[in-house]
């Protein structure tokens, strides 16, 4: 695909890394709707820096758990650019508990990760592919982890949600082939996000200690692969892991 002059939604796109593949995307010369759930001022910022670089971008209020925002922000895309052909699902919550500290995670903490990381994206999968396949279908990448891939990271919910976003991109890339494709990168330890201050000190030594590369993953690294698999017109169902080299998968 060739991306200059597409259109793409970012939910989460007010964040670190989310401003990032904003970033590349822009550079790649896609419009932009920088999606947000809580700091329209930080939206507000990426999208105007966007513009600097030469593309339109708008923000967008677009809390994945609000199925009437979702709604709300694709029109408002769509509204905006005349369609859109792109879907970064970058939006998540994260809280550290101890994988021994069954207590400590509790019910209500439970749903609120699985509804933001696995059941969001689902929500703003189903409802962008109808204005997607109108734009001529398109490209979905969703942002999941390591911890998706082992008994591992931050969280049992935490890990379970990014389990099973792995595992939905797979399913989604077969429901909605041969028009509308869909990828996940999994990045590794990240430092300076929201994400990674969640963390004890503890765990972000030991997630750097354990890297072949000894080393965080980078952000940029990550922002790229995103736009190659929106690029790819024959790679669909894969997740790609970006983490320094702490899970070979």
């Amino acid at each position: 695909m060739n991306l200059a002059q597409k259109v793409a939604l970012v939910t989460g796109g007010s964040g670190v890394l989310g401003g990032r593949i904003c970033i590349a995307l822009a550079d790649a010369g896609v419009n932009l709707a920088v999606g947000y759930a809580k700091n329209p001022d930080k939206a507000v910022k990426v999208a105007e820096d966007m513009r600097a670089r030469g593309v339109r971008a708008i923000p967008v209020a677009c809390d994945v758990t609000d199925l009437d925002q979702i709604r709300a922000a694709i029109a408002t895309t769509v509204n905006e650019f005349g369609g859109v052909h792109i879907l970064v699902n970058d939006g998540a919550f994260n809280k550290a508990i101890d994988f021994t500290d069954i207590d400590g995670l509790t019910y209500e903490l439970w749903d609120k990760i699985i509804d933001i990381n696995l059941s969001g994206p689902m929500r703003t999968i189903k409802e962008i592919v109808e204005p997607m396949r109108v734009s001529g279908g398109g490209k979905i990448v969703n942002i999941s982890s390591v911890a998706g891939l082992g008994p591992n990271g931050s969280s049992i919910a935490y890990a379970v949600s990014k389990a099973g976003l792995n595992h939905l991109t797979k399913c989604m890339a077969r429901g909605l082939a041969p028009d509308i494709l869909v990828n996940c990168v999994a990045p590794g330890y990240l430092e300076g996000t929201l994400m990674s201050s969640n963390l004890t000190p503890e765990h972000r030594k030991t997630a750097v200690a354990g890297a072949v590369l000894q080393k965080a993953a980078d952000k940029d690294d990550i922002a790229r692969q995103v736009v190659e698999f929106c690029r790819s017109d024959t790679t669909t169902g894969q997740t790609l892991v970006i983490d320094s080299g702490r899970v070979f998968h």
